[in-house]
Protein backbone atom coordinates (compact mmCIF):
# COMPACT_ATOMS: atom_id res chain seq x y z
CA UNK A 1 0.00 0.00 0.00
CA UNK A 2 2.68 2.45 0.87
CA UNK A 3 4.67 1.38 -2.30
CA UNK A 4 1.70 2.14 -4.39
CA UNK A 5 1.10 5.25 -2.85
CA UNK A 6 5.03 6.48 -3.13
CA UNK A 7 4.43 5.47 -7.07
CA UNK A 8 1.13 7.46 -7.37
CA UNK A 9 2.78 10.24 -6.00
CA UNK A 10 6.16 10.41 -7.63
CA UNK A 11 4.14 10.06 -10.74
CA UNK A 12 2.13 12.93 -9.81
CA UNK A 13 5.21 14.86 -9.09
CA UNK A 14 6.50 14.12 -12.16
CA UNK A 15 3.89 14.81 -14.68
CA UNK A 16 3.34 18.27 -12.87
CA UNK A 17 6.63 19.09 -13.24
CA UNK A 18 6.71 18.02 -17.07
CA UNK A 19 3.31 20.69 -17.55
CA UNK A 20 5.21 23.30 -15.80
CA UNK A 21 8.10 23.01 -18.03
CA UNK A 22 5.94 22.36 -21.25
CA UNK A 23 4.25 25.53 -20.10
CA UNK A 24 7.28 27.43 -19.66
CA UNK A 25 8.50 26.55 -22.57
CA UNK A 26 5.05 27.20 -24.65
CA UNK A 27 5.35 30.40 -23.05
CA UNK A 28 8.77 31.34 -23.52
CA UNK A 29 8.18 29.99 -27.10
CA UNK A 30 4.70 31.89 -27.39
CA UNK A 31 6.30 35.29 -26.18
CA UNK A 32 9.55 34.57 -28.53
CA UNK A 33 7.41 34.73 -31.49
CA UNK A 34 5.38 37.52 -30.63
CA UNK A 35 8.00 39.33 -29.96
CA UNK A 36 9.55 38.50 -33.58
CA UNK A 37 6.43 38.87 -34.72
CA UNK A 38 5.87 42.52 -33.09
CA UNK A 39 9.48 43.52 -34.32
CA UNK A 40 9.11 42.91 -37.79
CA UNK A 41 5.74 44.50 -37.72
CA UNK A 42 7.08 47.53 -36.14
CA UNK A 43 10.49 47.88 -38.00
CA UNK A 44 8.01 47.55 -40.97
CA UNK A 45 6.09 50.86 -40.29
CA UNK A 46 9.52 52.51 -39.43
CA UNK A 47 10.46 51.56 -43.20
CA UNK A 48 7.32 53.24 -44.52
CA UNK A 49 7.80 56.03 -41.92
CA UNK A 50 11.25 57.13 -43.48
CA UNK A 51 10.80 55.68 -46.81
CA UNK A 52 14.38 54.99 -47.65
CA UNK A 53 16.29 51.69 -47.71
CA UNK A 54 18.20 51.35 -44.18
CA UNK A 55 21.74 52.11 -43.96
CA UNK A 56 24.16 51.26 -41.70
CA UNK A 57 23.17 53.57 -38.85
CA UNK A 58 19.43 52.58 -39.56
CA UNK A 59 20.21 49.12 -39.24
CA UNK A 60 22.16 49.90 -35.85
CA UNK A 61 19.09 51.52 -34.98
CA UNK A 62 16.93 48.59 -35.84
CA UNK A 63 19.48 45.72 -33.99
CA UNK A 64 19.94 47.44 -30.63
CA UNK A 65 17.45 50.68 -30.45
CA UNK A 66 14.16 49.61 -31.62
CA UNK A 67 13.85 46.33 -29.89
CA UNK A 68 13.88 48.35 -26.00
CA UNK A 69 11.14 50.87 -27.46
CA UNK A 70 7.91 50.14 -25.67
CA UNK A 71 4.43 50.04 -27.93
CA UNK A 72 3.89 53.84 -26.60
CA UNK A 73 7.12 55.07 -27.74
CA UNK A 74 6.33 53.59 -31.02
CA UNK A 75 2.80 54.96 -31.13
CA UNK A 76 4.46 58.20 -30.27
CA UNK A 77 6.26 57.87 -33.29
CA UNK A 78 3.80 57.21 -35.17
CA UNK A 79 1.67 59.95 -34.21
CA UNK A 80 4.31 62.03 -34.65
CA UNK A 81 4.95 60.84 -38.15
CA UNK A 82 1.48 61.20 -39.03
CA UNK A 83 1.28 64.98 -37.40
CA UNK A 84 4.29 65.91 -39.99
CA UNK A 85 2.83 63.97 -42.69
CA UNK A 86 -1.09 65.78 -42.64
CA UNK A 87 0.99 69.54 -42.33
CA UNK A 88 2.95 68.60 -45.61
CA UNK A 89 -0.28 67.96 -47.04
CA UNK A 90 -1.82 70.80 -46.30
CA UNK A 91 1.08 72.96 -47.24
CA UNK A 92 1.00 71.45 -50.68
CA UNK A 93 -2.35 72.30 -50.58
CA UNK A 94 -1.94 75.78 -49.87
CA UNK A 95 0.55 76.01 -52.21
CA UNK A 96 -1.84 74.71 -54.76
CA UNK A 97 -4.30 77.06 -54.36
CA UNK A 98 -1.09 79.98 -54.31
CA UNK A 99 -0.02 78.63 -57.68
CA UNK A 100 -3.43 79.07 -59.02
CA UNK A 101 -4.14 82.60 -57.61
CA UNK A 102 -0.19 83.23 -59.30
CA UNK A 103 -1.03 82.42 -62.25
CA UNK A 104 -4.51 84.16 -62.67
CA UNK A 105 -2.30 87.24 -61.33
CA UNK A 106 -0.09 86.74 -63.83
CA UNK A 107 -3.14 86.70 -66.32
CA UNK A 108 -4.79 89.98 -65.05
CA UNK A 109 -1.06 91.64 -65.42
CA UNK A 110 -0.20 90.66 -69.10
CA UNK A 111 -4.09 91.74 -70.26
CA UNK A 112 -3.70 94.86 -68.71
CA UNK A 113 -0.89 95.94 -71.38
CA UNK A 114 -2.23 93.86 -73.97
CA UNK A 115 -6.00 95.37 -73.95
CA UNK A 116 -4.47 99.00 -74.08
CA UNK A 117 -2.12 98.04 -77.18
CA UNK A 118 -5.21 96.49 -78.68
CA UNK A 119 -7.38 99.83 -77.75
CA UNK A 120 -4.07 101.87 -79.64
CA UNK A 121 -4.23 100.19 -82.62
CA UNK A 122 -7.94 99.68 -83.49
CA UNK A 123 -8.28 103.28 -82.63
CA UNK A 124 -5.07 104.02 -85.18
CA UNK A 125 -6.68 102.00 -87.98
CA UNK A 126 -10.40 103.29 -87.30
CA UNK A 127 -8.75 106.51 -88.04
CA UNK A 128 -6.79 108.04 -85.72
CA UNK A 129 -4.13 107.77 -88.06
CA UNK A 130 -5.21 110.57 -89.88
CA UNK A 131 -4.10 113.05 -87.32
CA UNK A 132 -0.69 113.38 -86.85
CA UNK A 133 -1.17 114.55 -83.08
CA UNK A 134 -3.05 111.70 -82.07
CA UNK A 135 -1.51 108.80 -83.95
CA UNK A 136 1.80 110.16 -81.90
CA UNK A 137 0.31 109.86 -78.76
CA UNK A 138 -1.40 106.76 -79.06
CA UNK A 139 1.67 104.85 -80.61
CA UNK A 140 3.69 106.18 -77.66
CA UNK A 141 1.18 105.10 -75.48
CA UNK A 142 1.30 101.83 -76.99
CA UNK A 143 5.41 101.75 -76.51
CA UNK A 144 4.66 101.81 -72.77
CA UNK A 145 2.52 99.19 -72.26
CA UNK A 146 5.01 97.39 -74.75
CA UNK A 147 7.94 97.86 -72.39
CA UNK A 148 5.65 96.99 -69.45
CA UNK A 149 4.75 93.50 -70.88
CA UNK A 150 8.80 93.07 -71.44
CA UNK A 151 9.36 93.82 -68.18
CA UNK A 152 6.66 91.39 -66.78
CA UNK A 153 8.36 88.75 -68.72
CA UNK A 154 11.83 89.39 -67.75
CA UNK A 155 10.70 89.99 -64.02
CA UNK A 156 9.36 86.14 -64.52
CA UNK A 157 12.87 85.05 -65.96
CA UNK A 158 14.94 86.27 -63.21
CA UNK A 159 12.19 85.06 -60.61
CA UNK A 160 12.81 81.52 -62.19
CA UNK A 161 16.74 81.90 -62.21
CA UNK A 162 16.77 83.15 -58.71
CA UNK A 163 14.64 79.74 -57.85
CA UNK A 164 16.64 77.25 -59.58
CA UNK A 165 19.67 78.88 -57.96
CA UNK A 166 21.36 80.18 -61.73
CA UNK A 167 21.44 83.91 -60.56
CA UNK A 168 24.69 83.90 -58.16
CA UNK A 169 23.92 87.32 -55.80
CA UNK A 170 27.03 89.88 -57.04
CA UNK A 171 27.88 91.53 -53.30
CA UNK A 172 29.82 94.28 -52.79
CA UNK A 173 30.56 96.85 -49.91
CA UNK A 174 28.44 100.21 -50.19
CA UNK A 175 26.75 102.84 -48.01
CA UNK A 176 23.00 101.88 -47.42
CA UNK A 177 22.28 105.73 -46.82
CA UNK A 178 23.29 106.32 -49.77
CA UNK A 179 21.41 104.04 -51.85
CA UNK A 180 18.29 105.01 -50.13
CA UNK A 181 19.08 108.78 -50.42
CA UNK A 182 19.68 107.72 -55.21
CA UNK A 183 16.40 106.06 -54.93
CA UNK A 184 14.79 109.08 -53.44
CA UNK A 185 16.54 111.13 -56.15
CA UNK A 186 15.59 108.67 -58.99
CA UNK A 187 11.58 108.82 -57.49
CA UNK A 188 11.49 112.73 -56.86
CA UNK A 189 9.11 113.74 -59.85
CA UNK A 190 6.51 111.28 -58.00
CA UNK A 191 6.80 112.29 -54.38
CA UNK A 192 6.87 115.94 -55.41
CA UNK A 193 3.72 115.51 -57.46
CA UNK A 194 1.98 114.41 -54.06
CA UNK A 195 4.08 117.07 -52.14
CA UNK A 196 5.73 113.87 -50.53
CA UNK A 197 8.68 114.64 -48.08
CA UNK A 198 11.34 111.79 -48.10
CA UNK A 199 14.36 111.62 -45.16
CA UNK A 200 16.40 109.44 -43.21
CA UNK A 201 15.09 109.24 -39.62
CA UNK A 202 17.40 111.40 -37.34
CA UNK A 203 19.91 109.42 -35.53
CA UNK A 204 20.17 106.84 -38.56
CA UNK A 205 22.28 109.36 -40.76
CA UNK A 206 25.74 107.44 -39.81
CA UNK A 207 27.24 105.80 -42.76
CA UNK A 208 26.45 101.77 -42.50
CA UNK A 209 28.54 99.88 -45.26
CA UNK A 210 26.82 96.84 -45.85
CA UNK A 211 28.04 93.62 -47.78
CA UNK A 212 25.19 92.67 -50.20
CA UNK A 213 23.79 92.86 -54.12
CA UNK A 214 23.40 96.37 -54.38
CA UNK A 215 20.80 96.08 -57.11
CA UNK A 216 18.85 93.25 -55.90
CA UNK A 217 18.69 95.48 -52.58
CA UNK A 218 18.07 98.57 -55.00
CA UNK A 219 14.75 96.60 -56.47
CA UNK A 220 13.88 95.98 -52.92
CA UNK A 221 13.66 99.59 -52.17
CA UNK A 222 12.83 100.61 -54.95
CA UNK A 223 9.49 98.68 -55.13
CA UNK A 224 9.04 99.67 -51.42
CA UNK A 225 8.95 103.19 -51.84
CA UNK A 226 7.26 103.19 -55.11
CA UNK A 227 4.30 101.67 -53.10
CA UNK A 228 4.44 104.06 -50.68
CA UNK A 229 4.55 107.28 -53.28
CA UNK A 230 1.55 105.33 -55.31
CA UNK A 231 -0.56 104.61 -51.97
CA UNK A 232 0.46 107.25 -49.59
CA UNK A 233 -1.39 109.86 -49.00
CA UNK A 234 -1.26 114.01 -50.30
CA UNK A 235 1.68 115.93 -48.09
CA UNK A 236 2.39 112.24 -46.72
CA UNK A 237 6.28 111.19 -45.28
CA UNK A 238 8.23 108.58 -45.98
CA UNK A 239 10.99 107.64 -43.29
CA UNK A 240 14.20 105.51 -43.15
CA UNK A 241 15.24 104.29 -40.43
CA UNK A 242 18.61 101.92 -40.50
CA UNK A 243 19.81 100.08 -37.58
CA UNK A 244 22.65 97.92 -37.02
CA UNK A 245 20.58 94.39 -35.35
CA UNK A 246 24.05 92.78 -34.04
CA UNK A 247 27.76 92.45 -35.57
CA UNK A 248 26.68 91.07 -39.01
CA UNK A 249 23.08 92.15 -39.93
CA UNK A 250 21.18 95.50 -40.44
CA UNK A 251 17.70 96.50 -40.19
CA UNK A 252 16.04 98.78 -42.72
CA UNK A 253 12.37 100.19 -41.81
CA UNK A 254 10.52 102.52 -44.45
CA UNK A 255 7.27 103.93 -42.67
CA UNK A 256 4.93 106.27 -44.21
CA UNK A 257 1.41 107.29 -43.48
CA UNK A 258 -0.59 105.61 -46.26
CA UNK A 259 -3.70 103.33 -46.47
CA UNK A 260 -1.69 100.31 -45.17
CA UNK A 261 -1.82 96.77 -45.68
CA UNK A 262 -4.19 94.62 -44.19
CA UNK A 263 -2.74 92.22 -41.34
CA UNK A 264 -4.74 89.20 -43.44
CA UNK A 265 -2.40 89.98 -46.71
CA UNK A 266 1.03 90.47 -44.66
CA UNK A 267 2.19 86.71 -45.43
CA UNK A 268 1.79 87.30 -48.96
CA UNK A 269 2.96 90.64 -49.45
CA UNK A 270 6.28 89.16 -50.94
CA UNK A 271 4.56 87.09 -53.10
CA UNK A 272 5.02 88.36 -57.30
CA UNK A 273 1.76 89.88 -58.87
CA UNK A 274 -0.44 89.35 -55.22
CA UNK A 275 -2.48 92.04 -54.97
CA UNK A 276 -4.15 93.64 -51.86
CA UNK A 277 -6.66 95.23 -53.83
CA UNK A 278 -8.31 92.85 -57.07
CA UNK A 279 -8.93 96.43 -58.76
CA UNK A 280 -5.20 97.40 -58.91
CA UNK A 281 -3.23 97.04 -61.72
Amino acid sequence: MALGYWFFTNNWIVFLTALVICFLGTYLLFQFVLEWFIYRKIKLIYKFIYQTKANKREETYYKYILPQKSIDEVREDVEKWAEQRSAEIELLKTNEAYRKEFLQNLSHEFKTPIFAIQGYVDSLLGGAMENPELSKRFLENAAKNVDRMVNLAEDLDEITRLESGEQPLTKVQFVIQDLIKEIYDTLSIKTAAKNIKTSIKKGCEAPVVVFADKEKIRQVINNLLENATKYGKLEGTIVASIYKTDGRHVLIEFSDDGIGIGEEHLPRIFERFYRTDRGRS
